[in-house]
């Protein structure tokens, strides 16, 4: 694996039996990752057009270290899935796959998170600080709050399951930060617990 510290550099792909010059790293830049990370050939080949310098990673050191990362990664995840309530029938393995899907998003107090009315296409986790829900009315203006959400709590499903714009609005109550689950993920990890999501639409429809 290289990293660029300078010099140009041109990437040169085979395509039918010809090289191509498909791209360039012009004095930044990486390459060499998706060989070690997938145990591949190279897919392209790295020419220098100038002088430069590369700094370069071998194998086990890139490895030992993408590993490690994601290991923690998933672990922290892992602890707060933990803590949501409607996961506990899920099997460690279904609990760890969503873990590997999720990524982290920080939000600054009193930041919109989601606006009513929108399409949605993700779905969010706490794992710290806090969440105020609030619903216009029909005809309204006036924002109405229906409940906080703390750490371990979770919102935004509604609109997956639906297919429907958002039913509310969330704003973060401090800096919060958030684990995000895109709506392709919800709909591939999730299915044994949409029974229980979708108790929530009658819930949020009452109030």
């Amino acid at each position: 694996f290289y990293v660029i510290e300078n010099g140009v550099y041109d990437i040169i792909v085979r395509i039918e039996g010809v090289e191509k010059n498909v791209g360039q790293y012009d004095n930044n830049g990486s390459f060499g990752e998706l060989a070690l990370m997938y145990n591949t050939p190279r897919a392209a080949t790295i020419q220098a057009t100038t002088p430069g310098i590369l700094w370069a990673m071998t194998r086990e050191v890139f490895r030992s270290i993408v590993l490690k990362s994601a290991f923690k990664k998933r672990q922290m995840y892992e602890e707060l899935l933990n803590q949501v309530p409607i996961l506990a029938g899920l099997s460690a393995y279904e609990r760890m796959s969503i873990a590997d899907a999720l990524h982290t998003q920080i939000y600054e107090e009193g930041t919109k998170i989601i606006q009513q009315g929108q399409s949605g296409d993700e779905m969010y986790f706490v794992e710290d600080g806090e969440v105020r829900i609030t619903m216009k009315k029909s005809g309204s203006e006036e924002e109405t709050e229906l409940v906080k959400i703390q750490k371990g709590g979770y919102f935004g499903e509604l609109a997956l399951l639906t297919k429907h714009p958002r039913a509310a609005s969330a704003y973060a109550m401090s800096r919060t930060k958030l684990a995000v689950l895109d709506v392709g993920s919800f709909e591939r990890l999730l299915g044994p617990c949409l029974d229980i999501l979708q108790r929530n639409i009658d819930d949020y429809e009452n109030q």
